[in-house]
């Protein structure tokens, strides 16, 4: 994340999302979640999270994180459709918050199980 906050690039935000491979999330509801993301056959990390939030794991474009973070307007977010009508811009918030990126109403921070304040 210094490396972010010093110099938000996209190449900057994907390490924070490489570094955070695995580490649990709560979506706006409060639903626990987390994401892998796997190597190609040139040994490289493919641009796709695939999210483990049920039985059938989803996959989440890389392309939508970066449409996400540039509709990312004020510091509050009220709810995930304020990203945009992105697919799966409901991992797409938790991810968000849990990185700093956005902060998110009170009453959400409880159902997201933190109730610390953010620095954004």
């Amino acid at each position: 994340m210094k490396r972010w906050r010093a110099d938000p690039t996209e190449e900057n935000l994907w390490g924070v999302v490489l570094a955070y491979a695995g580490v649990k999330f709560k979506t706006y509801s409060g639903l626990p979640f987390s994401y892998e993301i796997k190597k190609g056959r040139n040994g490289e990390y493919t641009r796709e999270l695939w999210i483990d939030r049920r039985e059938k794991s989803k996959s989440l474009a890389w392309s939508s994180i970066v449409l996400a973070l540039g509709n990312i307007k004020g510091e509050v977010v009220e709810r995930p459709k304020a990203l945009g009508d992105i697919r799966g811009v409901t991992y797409i918030y938790g991810m968000f918050y849990r990185f700093g990126l956005i902060d998110v109403p009170d009453e959400v921070k409880e159902k997201m199980g933190c109730t610390k304040d953010r620095k954004k």
